[in-house]
């Protein structure tokens, strides 16, 4: 059955496609901070690893609550590794050394990445596509992202 709630099917497929992207990089990026959890090395690898656990746990919800918007849109979501691959703008590969420093600094490169695509997008959902309730949504995942960020950041200085 198709939602009745206020956006046009064009505009929901619209949204949905947008979504799609923004999941396989939410994916792409729990991924990552997933292998960052198992396979840092290191003096400070206790903490690292909890660290990155801490991470991934976040970015497991998110990840969760993005496939669900895209749901409530009426859409299915994307849930294959290929898909997945095919559309995010993230690289599987890690540049970095299993070292701590390494990981954080790939990371937050993918974090601060995708912060900029999120801004990128928020205008569009509310303005082009009428979409005010995922224009909110990708906010809330914005300030996550940052918070996330700055977190990682710390750990360089």
């Amino acid at each position: 059955m198709e939602p009745k709630i206020g956006l046009t099917p064009e505009n929901r497929l619209k949204v949905a496609h947008a979504l799609n992207v923004i999941l396989a990089d939410e994916f792409l990026l729990y991924t990552k901070t997933k292998n960052a959890h198992w396979n840092v090395e290191g003096p400070d690898f206790h903490s690292k690893h909890l660290f990155f656990e801490a991470q991934f746990d976040q970015l497991d919800e998110i990840v969760d609550s993005v496939a669900e918007r895209i749901r409530s849109l009426g859409h299915y979501s994307p849930a294959s590794l290929k898909s997945f691959l095919e559309l995010t703008h993230f690289s599987e590969r890690l540049h970095a050394s299993n070292n701590g420093h390494g990981f954080i600094e790939e990371l937050l490169a993918d974090h601060e990445s995708l912060i900029i695509h999120l801004r990128e997008n928020i205008n569009i959902f509310a303005n082009e596509w009428q979409d005010m309730g995922t224009s909110d949504f990708v906010t809330g995942m914005l300030e996550t992202h940052e918070k996330m960020a700055w977190m990682l950041r710390a750990h360089l200085k």
